[in-house]
């Protein structure tokens, strides 16, 4: 009977929900000899899909643009289904925005790398993410935000 109060935290699936890229300014872009400048840009977001299971997606959008131009936009949403049982409510909320994005970036890495490879320029490699620095920022911003709402009388 203890073993069924265990906390469960493990990985269903893993997989690629949303894929693309984008080359508006082909073929002359190729002809450019500038390095361009890459903007990276994150976002997690966590829902249940049953009991005790959640699916997690990472999107990781990367633009290089040249001036005004575009080289090139990839968008990558990795997403996983995590089993996560008989965890305190405390700890849920972490764990899908800190742990799940961890284990899900080296896939969404590999997967943004691939494309703009694919694309024919010069692999794109992220460099790592502190998703717990990440985390606490967010709520830090919620926590001055609702202060910020309180009336003062």
């Amino acid at each position: 009977m203890e073993q069924n109060d265990q906390p469960v935290f493990g990985i269903e699936k893993l997989y690629v929900k949303d894929l693309s890229l984008e080359v508006p300014n082909a073929p002359e872009i190729f002809l450019e000899r500038d390095q361009p400048q890459i903007e990276i840009q994150l976002n997690t977001s966590g829902r249940g899909v049953g009991e005790g299971v959640f699916e997690v997606v990472l999107t990781v959008t990367v633009t290089a643009k040249m001036g005004e131009k575009t080289v090139f936009l990839v968008e990558v949403g990795q997403a996983g289904i995590f089993r996560i049982q008989n965890v305190p409510e405390e700890q849920l909320e972490p764990l899908i925005a800190v742990a799940c994005p961890n284990i899900l970036f080296p896939y969404a890495r590999e997967a943004v790398s691939d494309a703009v490879s694919r694309a024919g320029f010069q692999p794109i490699v992220l460099q790592p993410v502190n998703f717990e620095s990440m985390y606490m920022q967010r709520l830090q911003q919620a926590e001055a935000g609702a202060s910020a709402e309180v009336p003062i009388q």
